[in-house]
């Protein structure tokens, strides 16, 4: 790889025109651009309308704050293709300190810990040349996607169900980097900080992954998303990718690792993102879970894209209908459509595989007659995981999976 002291001087100029204001709009990420491209935007649930925001880098998407940034990506953009576009993926931050700026040309990550022989300091042009690079496609989803829809409602952001995304991630292997500091025997988990930094709440953000899982060569360092640049409020200049597992594991702009002794329950593992330890991660509502364990991979999803519930059809002429599953990394196996509320279930179409942990397409067509439509899709994984028809509750609003309906009239 050549230098890439070029590339990040033309990064350092494009966030510079919208840095620096942070009154008014409250994140110094807001440009008066920006802010003239805002529109209105009504959820499919009631819970009142949201403004369409682009911020740099981002086209319009869905504000739920804007201290800390969290943008959902539109629905309809899922239908332009099984690659979810950079500058429309979903943006998710806790802590409202975040970087307005990086100089790739000077960030590091510190590589250290009470389990390490021989902590060390990484560069990022050292990243980019001194380990064999990967590449997968990989869905990020955030752990509450979805949580508006929960009922009884739950508190936390009111998500629908654009806090997810699927991109191809370059970078290099976690277990790459780990071997050069020389792991002691003692070592059973490794943590993750970035440069947000906690002001309110639960503190600075770490998260942690035990030592198996992050030297099973898939956990990544990734510093490309489709071939370009990691967005800045995406986690620019350098993101933990923890494939098949929910987005709080994927730690923005990257600056510390480190490998420890113990189990590390720190706010953001202990108490936040727990569900409760049982096999559907659920309880019933007004209850509270016997025992609990940290969110981990994801559940089976499916979802129809190319027609919204609503729609109005033409009747007596074929409908194709497109949309997406996925799951935690054993591969979509089937996906079934039924256009009369579940009554009945037919195979669709799956798409081509880009990977067990990318989003599949599936496809099916239909000829409605005239009269209301209630189509659903549900998916199954190779290890036979599907989905429920009846929604599961817990109190956190993650992991929701249901079977989705659609209706649709055909006129």
């Amino acid at each position: 790889m050549g230098p890439i002291h070029t590339p990040e001087l033309q990064r350092r100029k494009l966030l510079g025109a919208g840095v620096g204001v942070l009154a008014g709009a409250g994140l110094g990420l807001m440009g008066s651009r920006a802010l003239a491209q805002s529109a209105t935007f009504e959820h499919p649930f009631a819970n009142g309308k949201r403004r369409l925001l682009a911020y740099p880098e981002k086209r319009p998407l869905i504000v739920l704050t804007s201290r800390p940034p969290q943008l959902e990506t539109p629905f309809p953009i899922f239908n332009e293709g099984i690659i979810t576009p950079n500058d429309a993926f979903f943006v998710r931050y806790h802590n409202a300190a975040i970087p307005t700026s990086v100089d790739a040309d000077t960030h590091v990550i510190k590589i250290g810990g009470s389990a390490v022989a021989k902590p060390f300091v990484l560069s990022m042009q050292e990243l980019r040349t001194q380990f064999k690079q990967i590449e997968y496609t990989a869905v990020n989803q955030c752990s509450g996607n979805s949580r508006g829809f929960f009922n009884p409602r739950v508190t936390g952001g009111q998500l629908g169900n654009g806090a997810m995304g699927n991109a191809v991630w370059r970078g290099v292997a976690l277990k790459d980097v780990l071997a050069r500091a020389e792991l002691k025997d003692s070592a059973r988990q490794v943590t993750f900080n970035g440069l947000d930094n906690g002001v309110l709440g639960g503190g600075d953000f770490v998260k942690s992954i035990d030592v198996g899982h992050a030297m099973d060569g898939e956990v990544m360092l990734a510093f490309q998303m489709n071939g370009a640049d990691i967005p800045m409020l995406n986690g620019y200049p350098v993101k933990l990718i923890v494939p098949g597992y929910y987005g709080t594991y994927w730690v923005k702009h990257l600056s510390e690792i480190e490998v420890v002794d113990k189990t590390f329950e720190d706010f953001w593992m202990k108490p936040a993102y727990r569900i409760p330890d049982n096999d559907c991660a659920c309880i019933e509502p007004g209850t509270t879970p016997a025992a609990t364990r940290p969110i981990g991979r994801f559940n089976v999803r499916s979802f129809i894209t190319s027609v919204a519930d609503g729609a109005r059809v033409a009747a007596g002429q074929s409908l194709v209908v497109r949309g997406i599953a996925f799951d935690g990394g054993q591969g979509i196996r089937e996906v079934a459509y039924s256009a009369d509320g579940g009554q009945s279930w037919r195979a669709a179409k799956l798409g081509a595989e880009l990977g067990r942990y990318s989003f599949r397409e599936f496809t099916f067509a239909i000829t409605p007659q005239a009269g209301a439509l209630d189509l659903r899709v549900r998916a199954w994984n190779r290890s036979g995981q599907s989905q429920p028809m009846e929604a599961l509750w817990q109190p956190a609003g993650y992991m929701r999976n249901v079977v989705e309906s659609v209706k649709i009239f055909a006129a």
